[in-house]
């Protein structure tokens, strides 16, 4: 069974989405979960924050055709049209946690996920396969770490690699900044993912093999985090609580459609967390190659950072335990999975 696949989406880019998924990575993991972070953007910045640049070379740069321990190479034979996707081949982290490493070539993915969209209406085997090559790929990823959570980061566009990733994903996080691009996307966003899961809940019938699993396509919205990374200090304070007090009711009506009013921002249960900004820690963290709340004196953390990693800490086990109780996702201390069976 494939553990919750759990998609962090934004169509507008510089939200901080990815150092998002990246320090939730490690605090399931801090937790005592196996976790599998995704990196589905063809970007590839998730992957740049967890592996060093000779690294990242090392893999990129690798001409063998029997190596495929990126997403793209995991498809390229699908899009080769030479056979299915391969077994991916995942970056280990520490034990337990796994990386499916991202591939600046997955942009060349684009134009055959679109092509292929329509023919599923036709009833084509090969047009299934490669919509649903993403959740196959992460499902076999999940299974080679026994993972209990996979956490998927996805590029800020609205494009056929993202409707392929979401139709992947059982759920759905929206990390937004406080502004007034913020609260168009989410306009843009709501309706868009309503659509895509209707049309995929539409073609699911019409798959003509038999033995080919597909996803569900479930996209279930958990809510959204407001972060505040990208903060330009030459903006007044009110202007950002200006369009913190403004998400709420176009959350609730473009992305869930309920159509009820939130009085404050600070009531709304779809708001996960309102995370500040981490100033000098987060370029100190990603020099170090770790998130921020484990950062320590050697690393440059002394004085007041040392109260500051520890909020920080605080605020992700939080959000941590916010998300999991929305995906039905066990902590191995948690009551529920504590309970005797």
């Amino acid at each position: 069974m494939t553990p919750p696949i759990i998609a962090f989406f934004n169509n507008k880019g510089g939200v901080g989405k990815t150092s998002l998924v990246y320090h939730l990575a490690w605090m399931y993991y801090d937790l005592g979960l196996k976790v599998v972070a995704a990196d589905l953007d063809p970007q590839a910045n998730l992957t740049a924050a967890f592996l060093d640049e000779g690294r990242l070379e090392e893999i990129w740069e690798d001409s063998d055709a029997d190596n495929y321990n990126t997403v793209f190479r995991c498809i390229r034979p699908l899009l080769s049209g030479i056979g299915d996707i391969a077994a991916p081949n995942l970056e280990k982290i520490d034990d337990g946690f796994s990386l499916l490493i991202g591939d600046l070539q997955l942009s060349g993915f684009e134009d055959e996920l679109s092509s292929q969209w329509p023919d599923c209406l036709d009833r084509k085997e090969r047009a299934f396969r490669v919509i649903s090559a993403f959740w196959r790929v992460l499902s076999q990823a999940a299974s080679i770490n026994s993972a209990d959570v996979v956490l998927v980061d996805l590029g800020p566009n609205l494009g056929a690699i993202n409707r392929a990733a979401l139709i992947a994903s059982d759920y759905v996080v929206v990390p937004l900044s406080p502004d007034l691009f913020s609260l168009q996307g989410l306009k843009n966003l709501g309706p868009t993912v309503r659509r895509w899961r209707e049309e995929w809940q539409e073609r699911i019938p019409k798959n003509p093999a038999p033995d080919l699993a597909l996803p569900e396509g479930k996209m279930q919205p958990v809510g959204y985090i407001i972060l505040q990374h990208g903060v330009r200090f030459d903006r007044p304070v009110k202007a950002f609580q200006k369009w913190i007090e403004r998400i709420p009711n176009t959350y609730n009506t473009e992305v869930i459609q309920e159509d009820k009013t939130v009085l404050t921002a600070s009531d709304d249960p779809n708001r996960l967390a309102l995370l500040k900004h981490y100033q000098s820690l987060m370029p100190m963290a990603q020099e170090s190659h770790k998130p921020i709340f484990h950062l320590k004196p050697a690393d440059g953390a002394i004085g007041a950072h040392v109260s500051a990693v520890q909020a920080v800490h605080k605020d992700f086990k939080a959000l941590a335990h916010k998300i999991a109780d929305r995906t039905k996702l066990l902590l191995p201390n948690s009551p529920l999975a504590l309970e005797p069976e």
